[in-house]
């Protein structure tokens, strides 16, 4: 029967690009072995390797709790899995023996038992980026894909989330708060394009973090577990908390530093200062954006100066590898708008072309005049954009196939900015040949 190890030292072992367990620690042979598999076979407890599996996607280390099933007692894990050229290093950091439970499931791997959050044939579980871990066989079949291809891809890449009658996404409001969540409302992408209701449990790392969801997803005509209530404005009250106030300081204190308060101080630092204080403001903008409707306020602006404006909170991440930022000179172009949602779309736009560019490229950004509308064109040298992601990116949560940082809010809150404003954000791409975002903005 397998043990738990003797001092605190990790269990290691070593799984091959085929999944086979070839290398182990006694424990964990020991567990191989009571699975009815020895060294040198396919790994034969699931939990570890699906673990093993998505770090060999993702191409980067990966820690997740586990449960591992013995003859007489279950084990609960904490592993990480590490890959190293075709195989992937594992170390079980932690080993706490449990009393055998029917359901033999772990917080990440779906299959013969229950998870308590829902039928077993329609499971789901996620890290803590909302990335896809592991699919019940069942869930797969009625969503249309197989989990070779969607492991370690965005869970909303499955599932289109849907607001509730509070205009609020309780999965994603669960995901801020690290807690549990019931009543998501959700179309099915493919596959069936069902209404689904999903329902997850946070699961808990052993340092205390936020490790992802564990899931499941049922027909909105079944019964479901009532959604806890969520408190007015608390996404407000939480971006207050964990983004607001530290942005206020962080202004505070650099335009301290800006204005030398403090004392003399070189002029290229404060001039760094002044840059980080301006980003700052930009960010805080941001941030209330996501909480306000748009003001639809009207003013009459110079686009290209706001252009110039924007370009320049980018400048420096441009020149950290080389981009250039072709700025076409042109006179005053009026347009109709607010100058902070502008500047927003702007450094959204410019910051996206800057970041899907290779290192020495260039990014442009020219103007026309067309009609009653005004253009501000950002184009770049990047991998473009296929057809079948040119809209739904301008989904919230959505991001093209080809990206995989950040949470797919900037495109969906620029154009919802822009048409607050009377204007509209296009797109004109083809995959190998780079994009053109257009900003357009009624003429004054």
């Amino acid at each position: 029967m397998a043990s738990a190890p003797s001092d605190p030292r990790p269990v290691l072992g070593r799984v091959d690009r085929n999944g086979r367990l070839v290398a182990a620690d006694p424990e964990l042979a020991a567990l191989q072995s009571e699975a009815g598999a020895g060294i040198g076979a396919e790994l034969a407890l699931p939990q570890i390797a699906s673990i093993a599996r998505l770090a060999r996607k993702l191409g980067v280390p990966v820690s997740r709790p586990a449960i591992a099933a013995g003859t007489e007692q279950d084990y609960d894990l904490w592993v990480r899995a590490t890959p190293d050229g075709d195989d992937v290093n594992l170390a079980i950091e932690r080993w706490v023996p449990v009393p055998a439970r029917r359901s033999r499931l772990s917080a990440l791997v779906p299959g013969d038992a229950d998870l308590g959050v829902g039928p077993a044939a329609h499971q789901w579980t996620t890290d803590e980026q909302l990335r896809v871990v592991s699919l019940s066989p069942e869930l797969a079949a009625k969503l249309g894909v197989e989990l070779g291809d969607i492991l370690g891809e965005p869970l909303t890449k499955l599932f289109k989330l849907e607001e509730n009658d509070a205009g609020e996404m309780p999965m994603l409001v669960a995901l801020a708060a690290r807690t549990s969540f019931a009543g998501q409302r959700a179309h099915a992408r493919a596959g069936e394009k069902a209404l689904l209701l999903l329902t997850g449990e946070g699961v808990i790392g052993p340092d205390g973090s936020f490790a992802g969801f564990k899931g499941s997803a049922e027909p909105d005509s079944a019964p479901a577990a009532a959604a806890p209530p969520v408190p007015a404005g608390m996404v407000d009250q939480m971006l207050d908390q964990a983004l607001r106030s530290p942005l206020d300081r962080i202004i505070e204190s650099a335009d301290r530093i800006a204005e030398r308060s403090d004392g003399p101080l070189r002029s290229d630092y404060a001039a760094y200062a002044s840059d980080i204080s301006a980003a700052a403001r930009h960010l805080l903008s941001v941030i209330r954006s996501m909480g306000e409707e748009p003001s639809g306020a009207r003013d009459r602006l110079n686009l290209a100066a706001l252009a110039t404006e924007a370009a320049g909170l980018l400048d420096k991440e441009a020149q950290s590898r080389d981009i250039r930022l072709a700025l076409e000179p042109a006179g005053p172009l009026s347009v109709y708008g607010e100058s902070r949602g502008i500047i927003q779309i702007l450094v959204n736009l410019i910051g996206n072309a800057v970041r899907h560019s290779p290192d020495g490229s260039t990014v442009a950004i020219s103007f026309e005049v067309s009609g009653n509308q005004v253009q501000a064109h950002v184009t770049d040298n990047g991998p473009g954009i296929d057809s079948a992601d040119q809209q739904r990116i301008f989904e919230r949560f959505q991001r093209a196939r080809t990206t995989k940082d950040g949470a797919g809010l900037g495109l969906a809150i620029a154009r919802r900015l822009a048409r607050s404003m009377g204007g509209d954000i296009l797109l004109d791409s083809t995959p190998g040949q780079g994009a053109r975002f257009t900003l357009s903005l009624p003429a004054a």
